[in-house]
């Protein structure tokens, strides 16, 4: 059992890894695919709200898909899609190919993103301790690295196949090797209920199975963690889109200075994802929550107060520290709530993911241009700010069972709902 949740766990924390390093090849190098398929200023944001258009449609595909397919070979075979879409990005020179390329993308990271927290939830029940803080982590440090290695390329003045060829060909090979280690949902609760068989606790085991079998996804239970997800990524897409123009525009700095803030505000994501899992552990998810949203707000605050560059990069650092938490323990808590169903819960709430990526972007540049971008910085402040109104949603119930394990607040799952 060891051998195997382990391996599990180590291939899937490589699955985030890559994901992390091949987005961040895709996003730092914007500029440079902008130029070599003369895709126009105007005609760019339609290329870019593309992606995580297709990638909501992947996600919503996928929770039909997993009634009959395992979430493992989903994410077996859609994160070798990601990585050649990405290759594509970086070998056409024609508009229409691009447009492919993206698609391919778009639909395949909806899948991949979809399948992987099934996974990792999974896990984490099985596990009974908080361990999906982790795994985000190692996309965090993915995407340093992806980061990094899009600096060399510009630096450089590498093509973009050029960057793009040795990455993808460690990457895809390592990434389908590692699947075959990947441990699904019911996997994964077989191995429990071993366990639990052994201690006389397969009682609970029995309880989630009916739950699944009986239950229904309850919209206004999954609602919370949908706009808590929301929340996170409008968050999230304002500092990877505005830090930047911000500290140069706004704060004086120079533009080498410039593109610091979001290399410290993934470092800031990593570390805080680090230790994470201790602090649910030691504290609880409520509490690391409300921490997160606090933390996040005040970063906030003191970018839109900041009086130079080297203050706002303390806001930006908040930053970092406070929302890296939220999105992983959204995963969490609806993988509690729905420990039957929770595949399609978190296809449904990945769907916010996207939702809020879009909205974060447009929303704070037509308030800048509007008002001023120090106050625009004040709306996700507020958003994220409301999450403490929601922090009740990441409560598991009190052990029952005397054996450590968290339980699910499940009692309202199957009332006078059949879906979402």
């Amino acid at each position: 059992m060891t051998d195997v949740l382990r391996r599990g766990r180590a291939s899937l924390a490589f699955s985030f890894f890559a994901q992390g390093a091949t987005f961040a090849l895709l996003v730092t190098r914007i500029p440079a695919i902008q130029d070599r398929y003369g895709v126009s200023d105007a005609l760019l944001p339609a290329f870019l709200a593309a992606v995580p258009i297709l990638a909501g449609v992947g996600s919503v595909t996928t929770e039909q898909l997993v009634k009959r397919i395992r979430p493992s070979r989903l994410l077996r075979w859609s994160q070798p899609v990601v990585l050649l879409a990405l290759l594509g990005v970086g070998s056409g020179d024609r508009l229409v190919e691009l447009a492919v390329a993206l698609g391919a993308f778009g639909l395949a990271v909806g899948a991949l993103d979809a399948s992987m927290n099934m996974l990792g939830v999974s896990l984490q029940r099985t596990y009974g301790r908080s361990i999906m803080l982790g795994f985000h982590a190692t996309y965090s440090l993915g995407g340093i690295v992806g980061a990094s290695l899009a600096w060399v390329g510009a630096h450089w003045h590498l093509s973009l196949f050029v960057s793009y060829l040795p990455v993808v060909l460690v990457l895809l090979p390592a990434a389908f090797v590692g699947s075959r280690w990947y441990v699904d949902g019911d996997a994964a609760s077989g191995l429990e209920a071993d366990a639990d068989a052994g201690t006389g606790g397969d009682v609970d085991a029995a309880a989630g199975k009916g739950q699944g079998e009986s239950g229904a996804l309850v919209f206004r239970l999954l609602l919370p963690l949908c706009l808590v997800m929301t929340f996170a990524y409008i968050g999230d897409s304002t500092v990877s889109n505005w830090s930047a123009k911000y500290l140069q525009d706004v704060l004086g700095s120079s533009e080498q200075l410039a593109t610091v803030p979001y290399n410290v505000y993934m470092v800031m994501t990593l570390v805080g994802r680090a230790v994470g899992d201790f602090g649910v552990r030691r504290f609880g998810a409520v509490a690391v929550v409300r921490l997160g949203a606090v933390v996040a707000a005040l970063g906030f605050a003191v970018v839109a107060v900041a009086p130079g560059a080297w203050v706002g990069m303390l806001g930006f650092t908040l930053l970092g520290l406070g929302l890296c938490v939220l999105v992983p323990q959204t995963f969490a808590a609806a993988g509690r709530l729905f420990p039957g169903t929770s595949d399609a819960a978190i296809a449904r709430l990945n769907i916010f993911n996207y939702v809020g990526f879009l909205i974060g972007s447009p929303l704070v540049g037509a308030l800048g241009d509007a008002w001023n971008y120090r106050g625009a910085m004040l709306v996700p402040m507020v958003l994220v700010l409301a999450t403490l109104g929601y922090a009740r949603s990441f409560a598991p119930e009190p052990d029952r069972y005397g054996d450590g394990h968290e339980r699910p607040r499940t009692a309202d799952v199957g009332r006078g709902s059949n879906g979402l």
